[in-house]
């Protein structure tokens, strides 16, 4: 009879616990918004631009799938009221990143990813796009943001030609970040020359290693500014600021970091999620550098090339047309199977980072250049999935 009661017990134990385990996790899918219908991810469909009779808009929603930093998406488009066939890029001085950013050059490398993508799907729709950098004259560098909203990155005009198909120009769909582990596998002389082919400019140059000895030393520089960064306050809470918990926040904002920018996907991801929403501080302070530091540590482990883009001059049409190369590459990578991830963190100009930006610029751009880009590159273990993107006519403003 004892033994009977005792059986019983547990099994009403059990089910209890079996019934607070399936709320806990009705609970995170909840607070992830698992329901939600994802708007963040609509531009990356290949219909979303052709809703747009405006060839430029149409354009602008492609380029809004280029690389750009910290996903902040800082691009204003402003349509040229006389010329049906000419827009103006333009830097959105509100969604600058100051404290990892301080002069803005990654705002620039940002306008040139933009760029590129526009000229790529200008080619394969019938739309030629002629670019003009600055061409109402460069930034007051004392009244950069003010200069920002006034002087466009560039002008864009465009001619109705027969369409020319662009091998790149499915990959502009595809993620262009993938920061996971990275197959052991090196790159051939072959495909190293179509990577280095892409970059016709004299002012820039690409160079791609994957020898052990200078693997280990830029993933020194990785781990060295990576580290740094993680340990300064205000650096690390500019990003949490934007980071986008769940699937309500993804929705209001578009922009910003959310957790599959790891990798996470599926329903771990909505569990994670919802965690985040429940509990903040697994995301913050020093949870967050904590995890940053072991998401690097994982990502130059399992990396068997790395690729710089150099300038001779660090001007802003050059940081401009550095964005543009680097787009090139990311698809152009792709399109050979392999993946890539920005390691921005030892280029970042601010005081912090002083000693990893002279060292890097010492051993690899000793004759006064800047290196504008610094990335890993291999083939992925794995797929990841796409991140936040804003609505296109979001980006529209009438004025400057």
């Amino acid at each position: 009879m004892h033994k009977w009661k005792a059986k019983k017990t547990m099994i009403i134990i059990f089910s209890c616990l079996g019934a607070l385990l399936i709320a806990a996790l009705a609970l995170l899918l909840i607070l992830s918004g698992i329901f939600q219908q994802p708007k963040y991810l609509e531009p990356w469909q290949k219909t979303y631009a052709q809703k747009f009779d405006d060839p430029r808009i149409r354009l602008a929603a492609h380029g809004l799938l280029a690389a750009n930093g910290h996903n902040m998406q800082p691009w204003k488009i402003r349509l040229d009221k006389n010329n049906p066939m000419v827009f103006y890029l333009y830097a959105d001085s509100e969604r600058t990143t100051n404290e990892v950013d301080p002069p803005a050059r990654q705002m620039m490398i940002t306008q040139g990813t933009f760029l590129e993508y526009v000229k790529i799907a200008g080619d394969e729709l019938g739309y030629q796009a002629a670019l003009e950098l600055f061409p109402e004259g460069t930034y007051n560098e004392q009244t950069l943001s003010n200069s920002m909203k006034t002087k466009p990155v560039a002008k864009i005009t465009l001619t109705k030609t027969k369409p020319q198909p662009d091998p790149l120009y499915d990959f502009l769909f595809l993620p262009d970040t993938n920061r996971a582990a990275y197959l052991p596998t090196r790159l051939t002389t072959a495909e190293i020359k179509q990577l280095q082919a892409i970059n016709t400019d004299p002012g820039l140059s690409m160079e791609i290693f994957q020898d052990q000895k200078n693997r280990d030393k830029l993933s020194g520089y990785a781990m060295q500014s990576a580290t740094i960064e993680a340990g300064v306050s205000r650096v690390m809470k500019e990003t949490e600021v934007i980071f986008r918990a769940n699937e309500y926040q993804k929705n209001k904002y578009r922009y910003g970091f959310s957790v599959e920018g790891q990798g996470t996907a599926g329903i771990m991801r909505h569990l994670m999620q919802g965690l985040v929403t429940l509990f903040p501080s697994l995301n913050q302070g020093k949870a967050a550098s904590d995890m940053f530091i072991k998401s690097t540590r994982t990502s130059v482990n399992n990396t068997p090339a790395y690729a710089l883009i150099i300038t001779k001059d660090n001007s802003r049409s050059n940081q401009v047309k550095s964005g543009m190369l680097y787009s090139r590459l990311i698809l152009t990578a792709q399109r050979l199977g392999f993946a890539m991830q920005p390691l921005s963190q030892a280029l970042e100009e601010y005081p912090e980072m002083k000693e990893p930006y002279s060292g890097i610029h010492r051993d690899y751009a000793p004759d006064g250049g800047t290196i504008q880009m610094f990335v890993r590159l291999g083939k992925p273990t794995q797929e990841v999935p796409p991140s936040m993107r804003r609505d296109v006519m979001d980006l529209i403003a009438t004025q400057p």
